[in-house]
């Protein structure tokens, strides 16, 4: 009974701590531009400097890259903190000590995505760069099947330190990390270009200031066309071309530029009046800039329930269960018919393996706020439909994605399991087109080309699921790489290329499985959490031994977002890579997991549902 009463004393005290800092002090309020959210509680002027300076960087894109898509599936809310204190409260990261320093945080996901700006420093140096390099990484993913991680961070880094003025804009400012350029000796561009995001490189602050001068010089650098070559570069990537290839194409051979290169970058540097070293770079002024009147934004005050909900929904997609358990049920209580609570209490649910609590909370979010199309997907993932083999429910399956579609056209993952449907159908015309449109939406991820390449496998076209397996192979890392090489592995040898080979990467010194997962349990102690798989009609257990490496297929429904390795994989098949064990009691102790999403058997004698 003291156990309890303490946790349960420990919970209220969350409770008011987490309301008392955040939502109940002072009413926030919800700032709306034309292509963004901000909500605050400091004060309105500044969060309309917020979003109108993101509309700024937006219109920038748009000016760069006519024709970009510059709208993701996954929406988009900037919360401005106003002060340190409100964004320690908010971001776990902080909260784990230190981070004073910290100007400003986001937050990629699947379905969501979240910006964390403090007021307080915001005009200063830090939170903008922060939150705009990763706006532009959005952009950019948004737009390209890869690229490699030199031309992903430098091209955020160049755009993240864009200067507003009041008539004019400014591109091409150095990025703080310049100062670092001269401390080291300069690697080759061929070196850089090597660098993949397992490099110890990768990590320091010296690849991101080179990755940054690389993308300045190929943009601003002699010969370059103020950055018609690097645009050229761009497209063969996007083509396919690898990466070696597309750049002596459009630039000549990196050792060739080695030196102007290195010559650029040094001959930046200026002295100033007190004998420091700074450097100097050339910019672009944009002088038209976008005409956007923020009178026009629409501005309210939010209430206490939706307050709580929307802080409640940032705790969850930035994994902080507890806070967001804690804001979400408050907010119930505040308002019991408020959708987006029910939709996050639905997640809340599903992390804790409360499948059929889930559902119900779904159902209850939709009903009460029909524009809600995650509560209809993933009400609808949670239901029988997508395993039925009930003509009636295949359809009503099909349908019920139709809708989610209807609501966010944009949406991946439900092209991904509407192509997934149409597998099971054995219309596989209509499951490439629907592969394809999860690929166009979210053209960095490497399971949605998987995907298709696993279709054009299905429909007999070995040829091109090489590619598709060759192309991911050849740029991911990890678990994609592996999956890539079972696909390749899977085309029949007279309709691969000849004498090409592409391998599993395996952690060293280990050995490795494959099977059906059987069960997942969760104990506190590293021999208390086991996996077990069914392997020849075997079962093998296996336990953990200190930190393990964790991959899985981009289809998974339910993604990055609600990933938890304790609940919702029974059923799947995973790729296990383990170490012998101490005794014989168990198969093996794991050092890396990889879950897969195989397609579906083929079901016959229904109808293939009318697509969205």
């Amino acid at each position: 009974m003291a156990c309890s009463f303490r946790v349960l004393a420990l919970a209220s005290l969350l409770l008011l701590l987490v309301r008392g800092g955040l939502a109940a002090d002072k009413p926030w309020t919800e700032v709306r531009s034309p292509h963004f959210r901000v909500l605050t509680n400091g004060s309105t002027q500044d969060a309309l400097k917020v979003a109108h300076e993101f509309e700024e960087l937006r219109w920038v894109f748009a000016t760069r890259f006519p024709g970009a898509r510059l709208e993701s599936g996954a929406p988009f809310l900037v919360l401005a903190a106003r002060d340190y204190g409100t964004a320690k409260s908010l971001d776990p990261q902080l909260r784990r000590g230190g981070g004073e320093n910290v100007a400003g945080l986001f937050y990629h996901g699947q379905e969501k995505q979240y910006a964390m700006v403090r007021l307080d420093t915001f005009g200063g140096n830090g939170a903008k760069e922060v939150v705009y390099h990763e706006y532009a990484h959005t952009i950019l993913h948004l737009n390209s099947r890869w690229l490699p991680v030199w031309l992903d961070e430098g091209t955020a880094e160049f755009y993240a330190y864009t200067r507003f003025d009041r008539d004019r804009i400014y591109l091409g400012a150095p990025t703080m990390r310049v100062r670092v350029l001269h401390s080291s000796s300069p690697n080759s561009i061929e070196e850089i270009m090597a660098v993949n995001r397992l490099s110890p490189l990768y990590s320091s602050e010296f690849f991101y200031a080179e990755s940054w001068a690389l993308v300045h010089f190929l943009i601003y650098g002699p010969g370059m066309g103020g950055g018609q070559k690097l645009d050229r570069f761009f497209d063969l990537l996007q083509q396919g071309t690898e990466q070696k290839i597309a750049f002596r194409d459009a630039f000549g051979e990196p050792k060739d530029i080695d030196k102007a290169f290195a010559d650029y970058t040094w001959l930046g540097s200026v002295t100033r009046g007190d004998g420091t070293v700074g450097q100097s770079f050339a910019s672009t002024v944009l002088k038209n800039n976008p005409k956007i009147d923020d009178k026009e934004f629409a501005i309210r005050t939010t209430s206490a329930a939706e307050t709580e909900a929307e802080l409640g929904s940032f705790h969850l997609w930035s994994h902080d269960l507890p806070r967001a358990r804690a804001l979400l049920e408050q907010s119930l209580r505040d308002d019991p018919k408020l959708g987006l609570a029910h939709e996050n209490m639905g997640f809340l649910d599903f992390a804790d393996g409360k499948d059929s609590e889930a559902a119900s909370e779904f159902s209850r979010a939709y009903a009460f706020d029909g524009s809600l199309y995650l509560s209809l997907f993933a009400k609808t993932m949670l239901s029988p439909l997508p395993s039925t083999s009930s003509v009636s429910d295949v359809n009503a399956f099909g349908a019920a994605l139709g809708r989610v579609l209807q609501l966010n056209p944009q949406f991946a993952p439900a092209y991904a399991q509407l192509a997934r449907l149409a597998v099971r159908e054995n219309d596989l015309n209509s499951a490439i087109l629907l592969s394809r449109k999860a690929e166009e939406m979210e053209p960095s991820r490497a399971g949605y080309h998987l995907l298709s390449g696993q279709v054009l496998l299905r429909m007999g076209n070995g040829g091109d699921a090489a590619d598709a397996a060759k192309f991911v192979a050849d740029r991911w890392i990890g678990s994609d790489h592996n999956e890539a090489s079972e696909l390749w592995n899977n085309v029949p040898v007279g309709q691969r290329p000849a004498g090409q080979v592409i391998s599993l990467v395996a952690p060293k010194d280990t050995l490795t499985i494959e099977g059906k997962i059987n069960s997942v349990g969760c104990g506190d102690k590293e021999q208390g959490w086991t996996f077990v798989i069914d392997q020849s009609s075997h079962q093998l257990i296996f336990h953990r031994k200190g930190a393990f490496g964790l991959g899985f297929s981009d289809t998974i429904w339910y993604g990055s977002d609600h990933f938890n390795l304790c609940h919702h994989f029974e059923g799947l098949r995973a790729v296990v890579h383990y170490r012998p064990p101490s005794d014989t009691t168990y198969a093996g102790d794991v050092a890396e997991i990889e879950i897969r999403d195989d397609l579906p058997a083929v079901f016959t004698g229904a109808t293939l549902p009318s697509k969205p």
